[in-house]
């Protein structure tokens, strides 16, 4: 995976996953545990999106 160098020196991939509208949790605890298992590193979530469980359920 590609990666991009910021200037404090952390890496940040330039591909990421995005959990945007999905409302059915099932769905996108699987969709970003198959991103994981694809090799993503960036998983973009936000609170208000409403799905963060499903999100902490796949990273654990």
């Amino acid at each position: 995976m590609q990666k991009l160098q910021l200037s404090n020196g952390f890496e940040l991939p330039i591909l990421g996953y995005g959990v945007y509208q999905i409302d059915d949790l099932a769905e996108c605890k699987r969709g970003v545990a198959s991103a994981l298992d694809d090799g993503y590193r960036l998983i973009d979530t936000a609170a208000c999106y409403g799905n963060e469980r499903a999100v902490g359920d796949a990273l654990s």
